[in-house]
Formats: structure tokens, C-alpha cells, sequence
């Protein structure tokens, strides 16, 4: 108990002297003089005249009293003496006066010449004529000194009269300045300093004050989050992306009904406020702003920017500020989900989604920590010999009470929540250990871009395979586009410090995300892989076949295998294999298989080089 006292008491201690030697301290301790002062001098120097007169009229008086006893005195002096008037005294005389009345300096003359400064008393004869003067030296010792303390007191005074003039101007200046600085601070606090946009906490407070208010029937909450802002703070760095911001903002704000209110919630997200608005009102509204970001911005380039935008509305939507933030948000990162320059209308399907949303997310983080997931295969088919040529790893999640949980909604999920590296290194070891039993197959296994931004990957990478005791160059690591657009140098950084441990390198999907021909050739692939979706379009559209044939015999150019995926009709095959594709994989071959089905189609090829299936009893199971 006594050591908690003794800690308190520092604590306190501590956070006591920080506080005196703030800048804010001492502004409010100069504050705190300046009102004193300034009332407090002009009444202490008032005082301080007011003292002095008194004190002159007090010592007048004292020095009357103290001369009145002195001519008293000098009176019994000559009445001791019993002199007579006469005009002459000798020295005997003179100094037995001045010993009994006890006056200084004591002298007699017939006339008043020479008696300047000097206190008298006339002598007066039986008939009542001056017969005389005595003289001697004024003691007006309290007058002098009364005289000389004046003086200090009275310069005293006017300085501090002065003083106090000072300090009513000083509290002027700071009262002015706590003006301005009481504005700075409303600003700062209410205000983005880049955008001069309502920040989130004015932006709130504007939402308040409208559900508060009776006069509006409907009020809207739109959220306005920016696509991909990262890759121009990243391109133009902060200030370029600030001065992008800025542009926006103006854009957004330019094109604003009346009643709507526009402010900076976050980073790139911005939010409007909306009163007296319907659903189609808000609705239009979005339309408009996602028209006003499509239009190019030129900032060192042309930029395109598209956002998402969530909407809220009141009373349908909640009846409080905080109420109408949470759904417009969930509705926001609806529409984030479904792609650029999306928009979503809160539903109550929506907060049902995000529910289990977030129940899968604490389940599946269970599940990555007891390495609950497991690994599926699936074959690639050599075109020209119908032999598997290797596997490509898929995760798979069968939940105790769910049942199987599709990749496409558990993967976004892992990268939402920070466990991708974690199952990406999860699936790495194991395909590298199941691979380890089938020495004459390649196995692929897809690093996410989470991945590759881990520095840690290559290491990771190294580890894994020399754990699995399997040759570097049976393993493919596959990559999406996505990859390459966020961080190209990084990412080719790291490419190349994989193709170094000997490791093959495929593009997957290639043809459906930003495609860009600098990127194979600046990036180290051997193999390119075409998106089913071109594969699909065999034989119903015209163009496609032309499309597969361009890019196979490119991959051919740069030296890189052409896989196609998503193959599912014997048509589809054909044609593939007269396009010149060196590979091929899909559920006309095999679905994905635990390690053990797999195994059993590794020695059996599917397709014999003249078109004619074999191996029909495995082939089908494996279907």
C-alpha cells in the first residue's frame, strides 16, 4: 500500500512539473499576472501617495511638537538664570543656557543678519520691545528625511503607474491573442487543415444537429472512400497525394446540392451529409459524385480516380448519428467488395453479411493457428502428351459445423485480418512436403500480395523447400497482376530474389486485371497463364481464339509456357492445343483432390497424344 502512495505521489509529481514547464503553462501563469496586475498597480501606487501625504502631515506635526519644547526649554533656561532682558550674554551665560535647554549651536544677537536656516526666539524687555535674538541649528530631522522619502515614494508611484499602463496593454494584446488563438484551435479542432472541409468530428456533430433537428424529414449519410489512393501517394509521394486530395475535395464540393454538407472523414475517405433528401435523392447524388470523379485529374500525370460510396438514411437506417456512421460504413465496405466505383445502399442483409463476416474471421483464425485448413490439388496436363505435368495447391476449409467454406470467401478474409502470411505459409509447407512424393511433377502454389510485400518471404521460401527436401525447380510460385501494380519495385525485388533460389515464376490470370506488356518483360516469368475466362468464350465468341493465339505465341516470344486454366470441354482442349498451349488444367481433367486422390492420377496420363482418353477409371473418380 505504501509503495502504490509512493508511486501515486510521483506520478503526480511528475505530471505537475511537466505541466509547469509547458508553453501552455506559462502562457496562462502570463495571463493570470496580466489580469492581476493590471487592476492591482494603479490601486498600490495610489496607496503608496496616499501614504506619503500622510506620512508629511504626521512628521510636520511631530517636528511643531519637538520645536514648541525647544522654545519651552530655552524659557526655563533663562528663567534659571534669572536674566534680565538686556542685549549682551557672555559666554558663560550663553552656554549655561544651552546646556539646560539643550539646544545646538546657541547663539545672541541684537538683529535677525545671519540667522538664516536657523530656529530663533526673540527677547522681549519689561516694556515688551525685542531686545534681542537667540538663535540655533534646526533639528527637522524627520521633515528632511520625510522630504527625501517623498521623493523615492513619488518616483516610486509614476513607475509604477507606468507599469500598470503596461500591463493594461499587455492584457489588450493577450486578450486579442486568446481571440485568435481560441479561433485556431476551433479550426483545428472542426476544421481539415488540408482540405478546410469539416473534419470527422464537425462532420458528426453536423449529423447530430440535422437527425436533431424537426425541421428535416430525411437525412442522408454518403461515404466516399477513394480506389487504390495508395498507388499515388506511392507514385507522387505525400504531397503530391495531398495536392490530389485537395483537387478532389474542390471537385466534390462544386457539385453539391443545397442542404448537403461535404467534410473529410479519414485519409481518403470523405463523407456528405445530406437533409431533406429521399432514397433516390442520395441515390443521384452518389451518381453525380462518382461523375465527378471520373473526370481526369492532372497532377505530374493524369490520374483516374473512382471511389466506393456506402449510404445511409434516416429513420429507416437508425435514428442516431452513430447509428447512421456504422451502416454507411458497412454499406461502404459492401461496395469495396463487389469492385472500383461501386455503390451500395445499406440493407439489413448487409449487417447480417458482416456478422457472419466476422464470425468466420474469429473461426478461421482459429482454424490458422490449430492448422485446422487443408490442402487440395489439381493436375496440369501436358497439351501434347495428356500426361500430368504437375499440381497447383489450393486451400480448403471445412468449417465442424458449416460445413466447406469456399476459398473466395475465406482467402479475403485472411487478408482482411492479417492471417495471410501465416496461411500462405501454412499451404507453401505442406505442398512442398506433399510434393516431395511426386518427384516428376511441378508443384504451384499462389502467393497473395500480402505475401509479397513480407519481407520475409524469400527466407520463408528457402526455409520451406530445404525442409521439404525438394528440388527448387519442381516449385512455381504463382502471382496475380495485382502484385505488380501496387509496388512494381518491390515486387520485382522480390521476383528476382526467388527466381534466384531457383524457383519458377507464373503470372496467373493474365489478360483480366491491368495488363501491361512491360510487365513481361520486366518481370522474371517462365510461365504465363490464361484466365478462364477467354477460355470460356472458345467457340461462342469469334475473337477469343484470336486473343489465345496472340497470347500464346507472345509467351512464346519472351520464352515462357503457356498454361491455360479453366478448361471444361473436350472443344475447348482442341482448339487450345492448335492455339500452340503448352499446358493445360480444369475440371474436364481433374478437380481439386486431397494429396492421397492425387496421387493415384500422378502415373496415369489423361489424354493420349492422339485425343483418345485413357486411364477412364481414374480419370472419373477424379472427377
Amino acid at each position: 500500500m505504501r509503495m502504490k502512495a509512493v508511486a501515486a505521489a510521483r506520478t503526480w509529481w511528475t505530471a505537475h512539473r511537466s505541466r509547469r514547464r509547458s508553453p501552455r503553462h506559462a502562457h496562462q501563469l502570463g495571463a493570470t499576472f496580466s489580469r492581476i496586475s493590471a487592476p492591482a498597480l494603479p490601486v498600490l501606487a495610489g496607496a503608496i501617495l496616499v501614504c506619503a501625504v500622510v506620512g508629511t502631515i504626521v512628521t510636520q506635526r511631530e517636528d511643531f511638537r519637538q520645536e514648541t519644547e525647544r522654545h519651552a526649554a530655552l524659557a526655563r533656561a533663562l528663567d534659571e538664570l534669572h536674566a534680565t532682558a538686556t542685549d549682551q550674554f557672555d559666554a558663560a551665560q550663553l552656554q549655561f543656557i544651552a546646556q539646560r535647554s539643550g539646544l545646538k549651536n546657541l547663539r545672541f544677537d541684537a538683529d535677525v543678519i545671519g540667522s538664516a536656516g536657523r530656529e530663533m526666539q526673540s527677547l522681549q524687555d519689561g516694556q515688551g520691545r525685542i531686545v534681542g535674538w537667540f538663535s540655533w541649528s534646526a533639528d527637522r530631522a524627520f521633515i528632511v528625511a520625510m522630504d527625501r522619502l517623498w521623493s523615492a515614494l513619488a518616483a516610486l508611484g509614476v513607475a509604477l503607474a507606468l507599469f500598470a499602463l503596461f500591463a493594461a496593454l499587455l492584457t489588450q494584446r493577450l486578450a486579442r491573442s486568446l481571440v485568435r488563438t481560441a479561433e485556431n484551435v476551433r479550426k483545428l479542432t472542426g476544421e481539415d487543415a488540408l482540405t478546410a472541409l469539416p473534419n470527422h468530428r464537425a462532420m458528426l456533430a453536423n449529423l447530430n444537429e440535422a437527425l436533431n433537428s424537426r425541421r428535416h424529414e430525411f437525412v442522408a449519410l454518403l461515404l466516399v472512400d477513394l480506389d487504390g489512393f495508395r498507388e499515388v501517394n506511392d507514385t507522387l509521394g505525400r504531397s503530391g497525394g495531398d495536392a490530389v486530395l485537395a483537387r478532389i475535395a474542390v471537385d466534390l464540393k462544386a457539385v453539391l446540392p443545397a442542404g448537403a454538407v461535404l467534410g473529410r472523414f479519414e485519409d481518403d475517405e470523405f463523407a456528405v451529409v445530406m437533409t431533406s433528401a429521399g432514397s433516390h435523392v442520395a441515390a443521384a447524388l452518389a451518381d453525380t459524385l462518382r461523375a465527378t470523379l471520373a473526370r481526369p485529374i492532372f497532377v505530374e500525370q493524369i490520374w483516374q480516380i473512382s471511389a466506393g460510396i456506402g449510404i445511409a438514411q434516416a429513420p429507416e437506417d437508425g435514428a442516431t448519428g452513430e447509428d447512421l456512421c456504422r451502416r454507411a460504413g458497412l454499406a461502404l465496405r459492401a461496395a469495396k467488395r463487389e469492385g472500383r466505383a461501386a455503390v451500395r445502399r445499406f440493407e439489413p442483409e448487409i449487417e447480417k453479411e458482416d456478422s457472419e463476416r466476422r464470425y468466420l474471421r474469429r473461426q478461421l483464425e482459429s482454424a490458422v493457428s490449430a492448422q485446422a485448413l487443408d490442402v487440395h490439388y489439381q493436375p496440369v496436363v501436358a497439351a501434347a502428351g495428356g500426361g500430368i505435368v504437375g499440381v497447383e495447391a489450393l486451400a480448403r476449409w471445412t468449417h465442424p459445423t458449416r460445413g466447406v467454406i469456399a476459398p473466395s470467401v475465406f482467402i479475403p478474409l485472411a487478408e482482411q485480418s492479417g492471417l495471410m502470411r501465416q496461411l500462405g505459409e501454412f499451404v507453401l509447407r505442406r505442398a512442398l512436403r506433399d510434393g516431395a512424393r511426386w518427384p516428376h511433377v511441378s508443384i504451384a502454389v499462389n502467393l497473395s500480395p500480402v505475401q509479397i510485400r513480407d519481407r520475409n518471404l524469400v527466407d520463408g521460401v528457402a526455409a520451406a523447400i530445404a525442409e521439404a527436401g525438394i528440388e527448387a525447380s519442381r516449385v512455381v510460385l504463382e502471382v496475380t497482376e495485382s502484385v505488380l501494380i501496387e509496388n512494381p519495385d518491390e515486387a520485382l525485388v522480390r521476383l528476382d530474389a526467388l527466381r534466384a533460389l531457383g524457383v519458377g515464376i507464373a503470372l496467373d490470370d493474365f489478360g483480366t486485371g491491368y495488363s501491361s506488356l512491360s510487365y513481361l518483360q520486366k518481370f522474371p516469368f517462365n510461365r504465363l497463364k490464361i484466365d478462364r475466362a477467354f477460355v470460356m468464350s472458345l467457340g461462342t465468341f469469334g475473337n477469343a481464339g484470336a486473343i489465345i493465339q496472340s497470347i500464346v505465341t507472345l509467351g512464346h516470344a519472351l520464352g515462357m509456357k503457356v498454361l491455360a486454366e479453366g478448361v471444361e470441354t473436350d472443344e475447348q482442349r482442341v482448339l487450345l492445343r492448335l492455339a500452340g498451349c503448352d499446358e493445360m488444367q480444369g475440371f474436364l481433367f481433374a478437380k481439386p483432390q486431397p494429396a492421397e486422390a492425387i496421387g493415384a492420377l500422378i502415373d496415369w496420363p489423361l489424354w493420349a497424344p492422339d485425343g483418345r482418353r485413357v486411364a477412364a477409371g481414374a480419370a472419373g473418380a477424379a472427377r
